[in-house]
């Protein structure tokens, strides 16, 4: 399988997931194009055997940052429907994530989406006409989902009014992330749901 790169490039060898709890929710699968077509729409779980730098593709294209009614976040983006657009976008960043960093990003992605996992969270519970805010441990494919949408938001917000292109923002996101700096959006995010979970107790 070493012959498959991503992107022609890149290769799968030696990529580890180091969080034991999402090594099977994190796909390694070696492909040359992140492009699977929604074939794993229809299947439950179906989304775990989808390769991860996919998405984030996908993740790019709706990165849920317009809010509705209620705080509810809508999913619209400016690549809505756009794949190749934001292929194209994380083929870039991934090229930029080697320069700065010598590594092979995707196991810097990797990297990134365990440091912004979030381990707990609250959920509401109406206990005699009361709601209360109690803490959680967080599903490992909800682990997944949030750091991938808090990354994608993160880049999305460092681009917006910003002549810094999107490429680059989604490329410092990732570094960042990956080095759990708290200048990375994703970790604040994470670091801000464990607080509030931690007082939830």
């Amino acid at each position: 399988m070493s012959e498959i790169k991503l992107f022609g490039k890149w290769n799968y060898d030696g990529i580890e997931v180091s969080d034991p709890g999402l090594k099977r929710y994190i796909c390694l699968k070696p492909v040359y194009i992140p492009h699977t077509g929604g074939r794993h729409e229809h299947k439950k779980f179906g989304k775990a055997e989808v390769p991860i730098v996919e998405r984030l593709i996908n993740k790019l294209m709706n990165p849920g940052l317009a809010k509705g009614k209620g705080g509810k976040v809508l999913k619209h983006g400016r690549c809505a429907g756009k794949k190749h657009k934001a292929y194209n976008i994380v083929k870039t960043a991934f090229e930029i994530i080697h320069l700065k960093t010598g590594e092979n990003p995707i196991q810097v992605l990797i990297r990134a989406i365990e440091n912004a996992a979030p381990r707990e969270e609250t959920t509401t519970v109406a206990y005699g006409g009361i709601r209360y805010h109690l803490a959680v441990d967080v599903a490992p494919q909800r682990r997944v989902d949030l750091a991938l949408r808090f990354i994608v938001q993160g880049a999305a917000r460092a681009a917006f009014n910003n002549p810094k292109p999107i490429e680059e923002c989604l490329a410092d996101e990732i570094i960042l992330a990956s080095k759990n700096d708290p200048k990375s959006h994703a970790i604040r995010r994470k670091e801000e749901i464990e607080r509030i979970a931690l007082s939830a107790r």
